[in-house]
């Protein structure tokens, strides 16, 4: 007797979900009456009827429908929460050939991806974002949405969604459509089968325009979530074509695609040589054998040093100068720089953390070696976390030596004023290190390290700035201004220890 299958799972989904975890390997992940799993099929029909699965990327952030790698058999990326705009466009622009879509909730799409998506629509990326809007957070249990319906009741809006507090809900179409750049953007449902075939002309449309490269496309696709709204079947589908519909009709808002005469971009000039020495530069003349090691005492456990100051000084440089020294004399070392909102005009920082041995972590908040500071915020932060007998070195040009220092040593340099008179304040980090130079060689090390200092100085500025002539002569001139000053210090003993 001869099988005939009559129907079956559309080739664009595996014929086995081996990708799934756990012994369920042909069945979706979704809850009953998901919506996901009808626009999966509308989108799976349509990868293999357009013979574009070999070419296909499908991305999808965090969300209920992050695991579509487990079923499209087609590239698959699952990105952080709302960045798959973003992703999408670092894709279409290495690979302009590559069909990207970008497979996105409410929450994930109109909440904290808002951002991404409309800036990538407004430059008119060639993709397709499938936008399923069930009204409600699904995967994280049922809170309100951007397209929460008014009056609607969610876990965190129980007595219902307030227009006065909690404002309308997103027509994220309309906004769409609104841009110059999108092709193509049309609102779905996916409830009835009159609306279920129209979603699956919009899917097919959509998907050709991207095959076209005619830019960004859009299908909203209204879907129920029943578990979290707490409707069976029949009442899930009535909420979809009597309350979703209408606030959000139906309809195609925008269709311009056969205006608009495909894509091309600027093809980005490629020379693997070049690429190849910016991503992995030539080592600096000099540096020492793997078996060498610095003989001071000083280098036999962990050091922990943190750099701060205002952004502009040059801290976080200083911090790469310090661990690019460290590197090129074998030490395992970590670089952690710390952006923000202090970066300008607060407390810019970066910690160094070098040893022998494994660096178990890169953070320091307690037990500092060194602390350089280059202002006075940084000084009253992070001295707390300086350990005791450890050693504070700050610029005398733009801070006071603290009070309260303990058993700590302390010195200073005015390194800001010395590098304004050299014509950068951009160099004052490098002051610094000259004058650090000669407090190290005078209380701490040991045999040929005094010297070797200079000389890894020399090489690190020479790795940190390899293509700047003026910026390795400047911070030549810049550590060596700084012995100077330091040594004038030590010898007309100012200096606090």
């Amino acid at each position: 007797m001869t099988e005939k299958i009559k129907l079956q799972r559309p080739k664009g989904f595996f014929s086995k979900f081996d990708r799934r975890p756990g012994p369920v390997k042909t069945n979706m992940h979704y809850c009953p009456g998901c919506g996901h799993g009808i626009m999966h099929k509308l989108i799976a029909e349509a990868l293999a009827d357009f013979d574009m699965q070999q070419n296909t990327i499908f991305i999808a952030p965090v969300g209920c429908a992050v695991f579509t790698y487990y079923y499209f058999d087609c590239g698959g990326i699952s990105v952080p929460h709302g960045r798959a705009p973003a992703v999408a466009t670092g894709i279409v622009r290495a690979t302009p050939d590559a069909h990207v879509i970008s497979y996105q909730g409410d929450g994930d799409l109109a909440a904290i991806g808002l951002n991404n998506f409309l800036q990538a629509a407004n430059r008119g990326e060639n993709m397709v974002v499938f936008f399923v809007n069930n009204a409600i957070y699904g995967m994280t249990g049922g809170q309100m949405a951007p397209t929460t319906l008014p009056g609607q009741k969610t876990v965190t809006c129980p007595n219902g969604r307030s227009t006065v507090n909690e404002g309308y809900p997103l027509k994220v179409s309309e906004m769409v459509a609104a841009l110059d750049s999108p092709v193509y953007v049309e609102r779905v449902a996916l409830s009835t089968t009159k609306n279920i075939m129209q979603a699956r002309r919009a899917v097919r449309k959509a998907l050709q325009n991207v095959i076209n490269k005619k830019g960004f496309s859009m299908v909203e696709a209204l879907s129920g979530c029943p578990v979290n709204l707490n409707f069976n079947a029949q009442e899930m589908n009535e909420f979809i074509d009597n309350q979703m519909m209408s606030y959000f009709p139906l309809g195609c808002l925008k269709d311009i695609a056969d205006n608009r005469d495909p894509i091309k971009r600027p093809v980005s000039i490629y020379a693997k040589n070049k690429v190849k020495a910016v991503l992995f530069p030539q080592a600096v003349d000099g540096g020492v054998d793997a078996e060498f090691e610095n003989p001071s005492e000083l280098f036999k456990k962990e050091r922990r040093i943190k750099c701060a100051g205002f952004g502009g000084q040059g801290i976080l440089s200083l911090g790469m100068m310090i661990a690019s020294m460290a590197k090129l004399r074998n030490f395992n070392v970590s670089w952690l720089p710390s952006y923000g909102p202090e970066k300008r005009g607060g407390t810019a920082n970066c910690s160094v953390v070098l040893s022998r041995s494994e660096v178990g972590s890169p953070l320091i908040d307690s037990d500092c070696n060194l602390l350089i500071a280059m202002n006075q915020p940084s000084i009253d932060k992070y001295l707390p976390e300086l350990k005791d007998k450890g050693v504070l070195l700050y610029d005398s040009s733009t801070a006071s030596a603290p009070e309260n220092i303990g058993n700590r040593i302390v010195y200073s340099v005015a390194a800001s004023n010395i590098a304004e008179k050299m014509g950068s304040i951009k160099c004052a980090n490098s002051v610094m290190l000259g004058a650090l130079a000669v407090i190290l060689r005078d209380y701490f090390l040991e045999k040929d390290d005094p010297q070797d200092f200079d000389r890894v100085f020399e090489e690190a500025i020479l790795d940190c700035f390899s293509h700047k002539k003026n910026t390795i002569r400047l911070n030549f001139n810049a550590y060596y201004a700084g012995k100077k000053a330091a040594l004038e210090i030590l010898q007309s003993s100012t200096v606090k220890g």
